[in-house]
């Protein structure tokens, strides 16, 4: 039979497309070594970025938010629609182009320009090439993803709690607004960072800030923790990967200075944020799924 009342009703939001999934799973698994590459460089005091670097901690905590947010780019392909993952998806394809043209922006300062140990000058060749490579692939997996056709809006079952969102909102402003002061005025910007950095640290700093930002204000847009769970989970690995990187290399940060406990309050809010979220989320559940208390038998 044919007709329009014979039709399937369409799916709810917009299905989840290949493309977001090969993608995200493909920068976990070259996050997870080129991250603990750079983690365990900075931990031993050695900056082994693609670009040369006054200090190691710099490169370090650019290891450490590419390894803390493996595990939730690994967690992608279990959703069902673009809805459940966007918060995600976003950022990544932000930090994916903003790492590929800073890069290019300072070609001057890459190791593969300046020379020094073979291993660093080909791990900053194959830095350029691999971001050039995952940049495209990420503007390219959006565009078909929006392609897929989009069914009536996904209703919002676990909206965030009203006195969260004055704090995401302050949370996401101030990543935001740290990463585009160091990539609009990397000279200004970079001088209040409290250890020593170059322009591309700046810069490289400037677009995983400007991502992290854009994930936790995001998720205001949402507004429905249902559909936050892989950016929930991204926001406590970045917070602990690049807390053990601030407390290994402690000596290396001017602790005097009111940006070094700025940061330490952004990097802890990320860790409350998302364990919070995950707590509510998962208590939410739990009330939903429990049985429904039998009613008293009427007295007489």
């Amino acid at each position: 039979m044919s007709g329009a009342q014979d039709r399937e009703p369409m799916r709810a939001g917009r299905e989840l497309g290949a493309g977001v999934v090969v993608l995200s799973t493909v920068v976990a698994l070259i996050s997870v070594a080129v991250g603990a590459l750079l983690v365990v460089a900075a931990l031993t005091g050695r900056a082994a970025g693609p670009w040369v670097s006054p200090e190691a901690l710099s490169p370090g905590l650019l290891g450490a938010a590419m390894l803390g947010t493996s595990p939730a780019l690994l967690t992608i392909g279990r959703a069902g629609t673009w809805e459940e993952v966007r918060t995600l998806a976003w950022p990544l394809t932000v930090v994916l182009t903003g790492l590929f043209t800073v890069s290019l922006v300072n070609g001057g300062d890459l190791r593969v320009v300046t020379g020094g140990p073979i291993l660093l000058v080909m791990f900053s060749l194959g830095w350029v090439a691999t971001l050039a490579l995952l940049a495209a692939g990420a503007l390219v997996a959006l565009a078909l993803q929006y392609r897929v056709p989009a069914g009536p809006p996904t209703p919002r079952t676990t909206p965030l709690p009203a006195w969260s969102k004055p704090l995401l909102a302050l949370l996401g402003a101030g990543w935001s607004g740290a990463g585009a002061g160091l990539l609009v005025a990397p000279g200004f910007w970079g001088a209040l960072v409290p250890w020593q950095v170059n322009r591309a640290d700046a810069h490289g700093l400037g677009v995983w800030a400007l991502a992290l930002g854009a994930g936790v204000l995001g998720s205001l847009a949402e507004d429905d923790l249902a559909r936050l769970r892989p950016a929930l989970l991204a926001l406590p690995g970045v917070s602990l990967a690049a807390g053990v990187v601030l407390a290994v290399r402690a000596p290396d940060v001017d602790w005097s200075s009111g940006a070094a406990w700025c940061l330490a309050g952004l990097v802890a809010g990320l860790l409350v944020t998302g364990v919070s979220g995950h707590l509510l989320l998962t208590r939410h559940r739990a009330t939903a799924s429990a049985p429904a208390s039998p009613s008293a038998p009427l007295s007489g």
